[in-house]
């Protein structure tokens, strides 16, 4: 699997890949109210890494508030 940046019209999202396939396109930030996008490239590559590692670990992929707070994403 792999995780790339990518530029949204407000911003950045990541993308998740498995054999050149998409298998999560993260355009905004996940479970807060507002539809908006990462305020930088950082911060959508940490949390797409802390999704990554839930899929290689065979968990649910799912993003929570604490998870944000913990990676220090501005919301």
């Amino acid at each position: 699997m792999s995780l790339e940046s990518i530029k949204t019209p407000t911003g950045w999202g990541y993308v998740i890949k498995k054999n050149d396939k998409i298998m999560i396109r993260q355009s905004i930030i996940p479970v807060i109210q507002d539809v908006k996008s990462f305020e930088n490239e950082e911060d959508a590559l940490k949390t797409g890494n802390l999704v990554l590692d839930k899929l290689k670990q065979q968990t649910s992929p799912t993003i929570t508030k604490k998870d944000l707070i913990l990676l220090s994403i501005r919301i």
